[in-house]
């Protein structure tokens, strides 16, 4: 609300949307002139607005069609498209959205240290296809697959032959993400939290890494791709790749697990070029979504 306030004072804003009058100086109200844009007490009636009552409503007038707004999100981005690609990687995340009051749904997130909201983000290169607001009560991987559902049934609706791989961190190492996305032909790469099992797979690997280390005096990593299953969460096996890295002084191991076989790409390039290249979504999320206070 508070950004609101400013932002509807913006010319640039008032142009995109439409207005005419760009500086709002011909508003009927005069509180209203040099504001071309409407004020947080509009914006308030849309987020309270029913759709069903709001065309009797005498100051609730507005409703948003939230369905409306989840398609438009992914009919931009594959109106961006002159024609389909092969393949497309959507990317998702969780972060932090601060409160900084006493907003509905207000929790302590022991990760982040602080109350706030944990939305879900779903990126295909710099295009946002879904920004979903949860409490942070919630797993991270919350509410995923009914999203991925949505958006790939969108996508494939338009794009039949295009291959979709989706690309998370551990947090979405879910066996429900990993068997909807086995049953509906999608690609995952995901990371894998490390435990006891999964490092002493990886033992060998990681005494040669260590041992190049110290003959260095540089980091050194290997790979080992090997087949894995948790002992009670998992419904299959499926293939992991370890990463057995040693830094000076340091043990760095990691593991991303995956249904993309090694004929797609063998272990350091799923590693290496598959799996990080997802640092760049983070930054879209970096500099665009968090870490802003939300007053009201």
């Amino acid at each position: 609300m508070n950004d609101h306030d400013d932002l509807r004072k913006d010319s640039t804003l008032a142009l995109l949307v439409g207005k005419r009058d760009l500086t709002g100086e011909r508003r009927v109200r005069e509180q209203d002139r040099g504001n071309p844009l409407a004020a947080s007490s509009t914006l308030n009636r849309l987020e309270l607005g029913i759709p069903k009552s709001a065309i009797s409503d005498r100051y609730k007038r507005i409703a948003a069609d939230n369905e409306a707004m989840d398609r438009l999100l992914v009919d931009l981005f594959l109106e961006s498209y002159r024609k389909p690609p092969r393949k497309i990687w959507l990317d998702l995340d969780a972060t932090d959205d601060p409160l900084h009051g006493q907003q509905e749904g207000r929790f302590f997130h022991g990760y982040y240290r602080c109350y706030c909201y944990l939305p879900l983000y779903i990126f295909s290169g710099e295009h946002l296809l879904c920004a979903r607001l949860r409490t942070a009560d919630k797993d991270a991987s919350s509410g995923s697959v009914d999203e991925l559902q949505r958006i790939v049934g969108q996508i494939r609706a338009r794009w039949p032959k295009t291959r979709i791989i989706i690309r998370a961190d551990s947090g979405f190492c879910r066996d429900a993400i990993m068997a909807w996305c086995e049953t509906n032909d999608v690609g995952y790469v995901l990371g894998l939290a490390r435990n006891k099992r999964l490092q002493q797979a990886l033992g060998k690997e990681m005494e040669e890494a260590r041992l190049a280390c110290e003959r260095t005096g540089e980091t050194a990593r290997c790979f080992r791709d090997f087949r894995y299953r948790t002992r009670k969460s998992w419904s299959c096996e499926r293939r992991v790749i370890g990463k057995a890295e040693y830094l000076p002084g340091k043990a760095n191991p990691r593991f991303v697990i995956t249904n993309l076989s090694p004929r797609d790409a063998d272990a350091q390039y799923l590693y290496e070029d598959l799996y990080c290249a997802r640092g760049e979504m983070e930054k879209f999320i970096g500099n665009e979504f968090s870490r802003k206070p939300r007053r009201g």
